[in-house]
């Protein structure tokens, strides 16, 4: 009887050849950075920082101008990417982290030098519900941005709030008042002003957010005359023109709000389901 063939099957190996290329697996791209966008809010951030900085050593003038120079650039860098195509997720993070900073950290900072340091727990105290105020309006902001009707603002958006508090401070001194933490009655109103525009801040009231104004459309010959009046009004004087179109501006929200109440309105300006006819628009 023939024994078993008891030795292991014949296998095929594959020998490594010599002219077979390896490719390594692709490393992901790595993402770039807008620049032109991000310059504005570089420019920005730089505006809130000088402000501080100029308050500091108390020239509060200067601090008004980087504060008014940040809303400006503030409201350019948004524009501006749309425009040129450039928006990313991290222009959006970096826009938030520079309002922060120059319409949130800097108006308080800027307003306790100026007059709450005199009226000592109290004031520091209207100094940080501003500024964490503002810290709830662009967390809010950010998580709501798909939800909220974009013509209005969810509250009263943090450069119009710090122009609110800075514009005061500008009127103020520039009509000479100095010292005015030794002065209760500029302190006491320095802190209510500081109060209502941070407390406004967090509101569900809609103030217009001007989103809907395109640059790229024709206007009638007259829009162009009332920009130049307009310009031309800021120049008589520019801390009370435009603290008063600050004031108007910050009151306007309440004044769409009471409209809406008695017109029996929507006031809310988070959309809703377009789904069921009821549930259009607004609630």
């Amino acid at each position: 009887m023939p024994e078993p063939d008891l030795s292991p099957p014949d296998v095929a190996v594959a020998l490594p050849d010599d002219d077979a290329e390896f490719h390594e697996p692709r490393r992901p791209r790595r993402r770039g950075i807008y620049i032109l966008p991000n310059l504005f809010t570089l420019a920005a951030l730089f505006g809130g920082f000088y402000a501080i900085v100029m308050a500091m050593n108390g020239r509060f003038e200067l601090a008004a101008y980087g504060i008014f120079t940040a809303a400006l650039l503030d409201s350019l860098d948004g524009r501006v990417a749309r425009m040129t195509n450039t928006q990313s997720a991290f222009g959006e993070q970096m826009d938030s982290l520079s309002d922060m900073v120059s319409f949130g950290a800097a108006p308080a900072l800027i307003v306790y030098e100026w007059a709450l340091k005199g009226l000592a727990k109290a004031g520091w105290i209207a100094a940080f519900v501003y500024c964490a105020c503002a810290a709830l309006r662009l967390a809010r902001f950010n998580t709501n941005i798909g939800i909220v009707d974009k013509r209005f603002f969810q509250g009263l958006p943090s450069p119009a709030a710090a122009a609110l508090v800075i514009g005061f401070i500008w009127v103020m001194d520039d009509a000479g008042f100095k010292g005015v933490s030794t002065l209760p009655a500029l302190a006491w109103g320095a802190f209510a002003l500081t109060l209502y525009a941070g407390l406004t801040m967090v509101t569900n009231v809609p103030f217009y957010s001007f989103k809907d104004v395109s640059f790229k459309r024709t206007v009638p010959f007259i829009v162009i005359v009332a920009i130049a009046l307009g310009i031309a009004l800021i120049n008589i004087h520019p801390p009370m023109v435009l603290f008063g179109v600050f004031c108007a501006y910050g009151l306007s929200g309440y004044a769409v709000y009471v409209y809406r109440k008695v017109k029996g309105k929507p006031v809310s300006v988070i959309a809703t389901s377009t789904d069921e006819p009821d549930e259009r628009g607004l609630h």
